[in-house]
């Protein structure tokens, strides 16, 4: 079984990755951005100059540990896309079962399953993030660094994390 220190600390990695992402698309609105989080931090993925990265990484975190917990949560989030799929995917199904009727009888009911499920799948989506993929309780926690990542047209870093 995984220790529990090990998934609370991929959750606040993720949570830092999202505050971080979050500022950095106000401060850089338009520039297209992706993170990963792992045990050692997170890899962000985006041109954005290293100073400006550690910038927002290090005040996202300090906004963290100031109780912003809201910066956990991104819209954006992989979370969310896997909320949305399974949710349609299981409503399209059930609502699409049964032999009894034909293909063409099944399949509106099928699509209205799967958009009614799309309308849940946001707000399912959030707290999926905010109870169980991200922990917005950093304490504890510092920036160790920012490194940019050799390779690739777009620019690649690797934002460390340890206890302080």
């Amino acid at each position: 079984m995984i220790q529990r220190s090990v998934i609370r600390s991929l959750r606040q990695h993720h949570a830092i990755e999202h505050a971080t992402i979050a500022l950095l698309g106000e401060r850089l609105p338009g520039v297209p951005l992706m993170g990963r989080s792992d045990l050692h931090g997170f890899i962000l993925i985006g041109n954005v100059e290293t100073s400006a990265l550690r910038s927002a990484a290090g005040e996202a975190l300090a906004r963290l540990q100031a109780g912003e917990k809201g910066l956990a949560i991104h819209p954006n989030c992989g979370t969310n896309l896997v909320a949305a799929g399974f949710l349609s995917g299981v409503a399209a199904l059930v609502a699409g079962g049964g032999r009894r009727r034909s293909l063409w009888d099944r399949v509106p009911s099928a699509i209205l399953a799967a958009t009614l499920a799309l309308t849940v799948a946001a707000p399912a989506g959030r707290w999926l993030q905010a109870n169980v993929t991200t922990e917005g309780e950093v304490d504890g926690l510092e920036i160790a660094g920012v490194t940019r990542l050799a390779g690739g047209r777009i620019s690649s870093y690797r934002v460390a994390i340890r206890a302080a």
